[in-house]
């Protein structure tokens, strides 16, 4: 597996997250234990689910980053990520599932590099 991080359009960092790992290593055990950690009662994952390229591969993504609206936004506007936005940051990054404090530092970061 590549040692290059892999941002999502949100910040988060997939190639740290055990959906993208399990797929890049074909690792059946990480997908089951993923699922059983992050099944809820209204959204049950199976091992199915986990499987995931990173949300701007264009590639395969995990059942629930098909349906984010953070996700969609970067992906109609053909962006690297959130912070090559002229709009950034929005709402959308303010949503309870795509929004944490060190995806958004990574954000911020990037913007502030000069790479906006």
């Amino acid at each position: 597996m590549s040692e290059e991080k892999v941002i999502a359009f949100c910040g988060l960092i997939c190639s740290e997250c055990p959906a993208f790992i399990a797929k890049q290593t074909d690792d059946f055990e990480l997908r089951k234990k993923t699922a059983e950690e992050w099944s809820t009662e209204e959204w049950p994952l199976t091992v199915t689910d986990i499987n995931c390229d990173g949300c701007t591969s264009g590639r395969e993504l995990a059942s629930f980053c098909a349906v984010c609206e953070v996700y969609k936004c970067g992906t109609e506007r053909g962006l690297q990520n959130c912070a090559y936005c002229t709009e950034y940051p929005c709402d959308k990054l303010e949503m309870p599932w795509s929004h944490s404090p060190e995806a958004r530092k990574v954000l911020d970061e990037i913007r502030k590099a000069g790479n906006q």
